[in-house]
């Protein structure tokens, strides 16, 4: 009887152990869990532009390398929980196969050891399960952060490249003017070629000129393939270059 008694009193003693270090370990955890969902918030409030940070390109290289951390150790904690979800499933194989030797030598352990272990089992399991939801809700949460971090700098690049070619097209545009009018920079008002320069330009500058031009160019619109005609031009069509000394003369 008193080694029974001592037996069990040991037998409560590492289950409160187990249970101790089970809490302890479970609040470790969540206070881990608190600083990444702190680093979380962070670089999201840094992807959100609502803390202030000096120069575009430094904040994005912090917020890539908080994220890219974050989620490194992420993904290391579901690696670790999946491998003692594995040692847990072989810790009952052993189990069962040392049960089934030993009840073939006529031993049998009693029920109530039996139950301690499957608590204990179930108890861990579930411990692993709260966290793997955890792990992947973080998981997911920063996947999502740094989604919308690369979308929005796809959408600086596409906005960065339609500024060029616009600009681009403005060059265009100017050296056209150009050619067609003369460099506006040493154009003077009384040039001979300004009444017509502001016969051509006279669309920009009234909305009435504008609907009688358009009204003018409709009456010749024709299809590509149309056999007494071509379709409107979408520019200027710029004079060819001079065949001749003497063309050339006359164009300077």
């Amino acid at each position: 009887l008193r080694r029974k008694a001592e037996r069990a009193r040991k037998r409560r003693l590492r289950l409160q152990r187990r249970k101790h270090e089970a809490r302890a370990a479970k609040e470790e955890e969540a206070a881990r869990a608190a600083e990444r969902e702190a680093k979380i918030d962070q670089t999201a409030r840094w992807g959100r532009g609502d803390l202030p940070v000096v120069g575009s390109r430094r904040a994005e290289q912090e917020l890539k390398a908080a994220a890219d951390s974050v989620l490194s150790e992420v993904r290391k904690k579901q690696a670790d929980t999946k491998r003692m979800m594995d040692v847990l499933r072989g810790l009952e194989k052993l189990r069962k196969l040392r049960k089934e030797a030993a009840a073939r030598k006529g031993v049998c352990p009693p029920p109530s050891a039996d139950e301690a272990f499957e608590n204990q089992v179930e108890s861990l399991k579930t411990l692993l399960k709260t966290r793997t939801e955890l792990y992947e809700a973080e998981e997911r949460a920063l996947r999502v952060m740094l989604e919308g971090e690369q979308e929005e700098e796809r959408k600086r690049e596409m906005e960065k490249k339609q500024k060029k070619e616009r600009e681009k097209l403005l060059q265009q545009k100017l050296e056209m003017d150009s050619k067609l009018f003369g460099d506006p920079a040493e154009f003077p008002l009384a040039h001979l070629l300004q009444p017509f320069r502001d016969y051509y330009l006279q669309a920009e500058h009234s909305v009435a000129a504008l609907i009688q031009i358009r009204h003018e160019w409709d009456q010749y619109l024709v299809p590509a393939d149309h056999p007494e005609g071509s379709c409107i031009p979408p520019g200027w069509v710029l004079p060819s270059l001079p065949t001749n000394d003497t063309w050339a003369t006359a164009v300077r």
